[in-house]
């Protein structure tokens, strides 16, 4: 797949960059790499992988129970903890270290002007 130089400016501008002429043609290239090894990504036949799911805590190097890259078997319910409200009244200390504070909101410069 290759990307278009006008491509490369049209995401340039939505992500508010200023690119040189030379930085351009170097991103166009990088850019049309990825897309190439997407493709080739996408000729893959993954039709036995059986799909993955990580809905527990990994288990690795460092950790209790296992081995690099071991998870808990499949099937077996994850304890999770209960969720409890603790409170967090660090505002007033935030906000009191902020150099332009109009309590209770932090004012910034503004950035989008187009």
């Amino acid at each position: 797949m290759k990307i278009s130089r006008e491509e490369v400016l049209r995401v340039a501008q939505l992500a508010h960059l200023e690119l040189a002429p030379e930085e351009v043609e170097t991103y166009r290239g990088q850019l049309d790499e990825i897309l190439s090894y997407i493709g080739k990504l996408q000729e893959l036949d993954v039709s036995g992988v059986e799909p993955m799911s990580q809905m527990g805590p990994q288990q690795g190097p460092g950790m209790a129970g296992g081995a690099k890259g071991a998870t808990a078997a499949a099937g077996a319910e994850h304890e999770l903890r209960d969720d409890v409200v603790v409170p967090c009244n660090v505002a007033e200390a935030v906000l009191a270290e902020a150099p332009d504070a109009a309590k209770p909101f932090f004012r910034v410069p503004k950035v989008i002007e187009r």
